[in-house]
């Protein structure tokens, strides 16, 4: 049989054997198997059917698993999935009329606790349903969030500036699905703290700093353009930054191409910052053997010996483990200081 042929994919039947489901293939003569659970019949049958006809598992089409339960268990697994199919309707159906309800009371006036008591569910239940499908209430928070680009702000300080004269605050686990989500699709690209593990420093932070897929989603959420950015406009919610946007929004641009260029090299990339707040690198790319190399992003043409003093800290305090240090900037030279920090246009990043 041709490969062509195998890749229209073969329907495969399962029944249960002593301790092991055996596998046969109806379309193929004499390919026979077993499993011993049902989630290894697929990639058995494949493999079977590759070594029956010559060819690569992956010319084998899709698999169709039409599984014989053992005898005497048919009618109760139907009614099982009948039961569970019977709740999961009443579950959604008792969730929208718990979700319509909740709407009903906030609009009357009640607070989220009062309106918890009611439906019998916690005050934080009750911020994660009210917060379910609206739309205007995730916009504020990712607009809080790009706010806070290039910074360490806490995520209940990002919350507390979302809602900013909108009455009630959310709890915590109400704005955690919006972070797991944004985070799942890859909107949100927080940056993860270093932690070394060669050459232990005491008293580093643990938090991540915040960064957007692209600092261009960023500049849309605020709401700016290029005369508001280069003016040095800061946007609202801005309690929750003090260096002006446009440089954190550089830096959010030199962490995008490092990524990258990292992931290429099985490396990859974190902040430091100590808890007092006098050391602090932009980036830290991890090599596989925890050996590092350092990066400042600068919005500047010019580096000066006030730029490196943290590259120059950190080299002492962890000696050879540190591989290289560099500084990233707008000009248009690379070259190495005579301190041997790199210098670095942000156009020339590569792999």
């Amino acid at each position: 049989m041709s490969t062509d042929a195998a890749r229209g994919g073969y329907r495969v039947e399962v029944v249960r054997s002593g301790n092991w489901w055996a596998i046969s293939v109806p379309a193929l003569r004499g390919v026979f198997s077993q499993a011993k659970r049902l989630d290894r019949v697929e990639a058995t049958a494949r493999e079977a059917i590759a070594m029956m006809l010559d060819i690569d598992e992956s010319d084998v089409g899709p698999i169709a698993v039409d599984v014989t339960p053992p005898a005497g268990t048919a009618e109760l697994l139907d009614e099982a999935r009948r039961s569970a199919a019977t709740a999961s309707d009443a579950a959604a159906a008792a969730a929208r009329v718990r979700r319509e309800a909740a709407r009903l009371l906030r609009r009357a006036g009640l607070p989220t606790r009062d309106i918890g008591r009611l439906l019998g569910v916690s005050h934080q239940r009750v911020s994660q349903i009210l917060s379910l499908r609206n739309p205007e209430a995730l916009r504020r928070w990712m607009t809080a969030y790009a706010a806070a680009t290039a910074t360490t702000a806490s995520y209940e300080r990002i919350r507390d500036a979302a809602t900013s004269g909108h009455g009630d605050k959310p709890s915590r686990s109400a704005t955690a699905p919006y972070i797991d989500a944004l985070e799942r699709m890859h909107i949100l690209e927080p940056l993860p703290a270093w932690s070394p593990l060669r050459n232990p420093l005491a008293k580093l932070t643990s938090g991540p700093k915040h960064h957007l897929v692209d600092p261009v989603l960023a500049v849309a959420l605020l709401g700016l353009d290029a005369n508001g950015l280069l003016q040095g406009a800061r946007p609202a919610p801005s309690a929750l930054a003090q260096r002006p946007l446009l440089g954190r929004l550089f830096e959010s641009l030199v962490a995008l191409s490092l990524r990258v260029f990292a992931q290429r090299a099985r490396a990859t990339v974190h902040h430091m910052r100590r808890r007092s707040g006098d050391r602090e690198i932009d980036f830290i790319v991890r090599a596989r053997d925890d050996r590092v190399v350092a990066v400042e992003a600068k919005l500047s043409a010019s580096v000066s010996d006030h730029d490196v003093r943290h590259l120059h800290w950190l080299r002492h305090a962890i000696g050879d483990d540190l591989l290289d240090a560099a500084v990233v900037t707008t000009g248009p030279y690379a070259y190495r200081r005579q301190d041997g920090i790199a210098v670095i246009p942000a156009s020339l990043l590569g792999p």
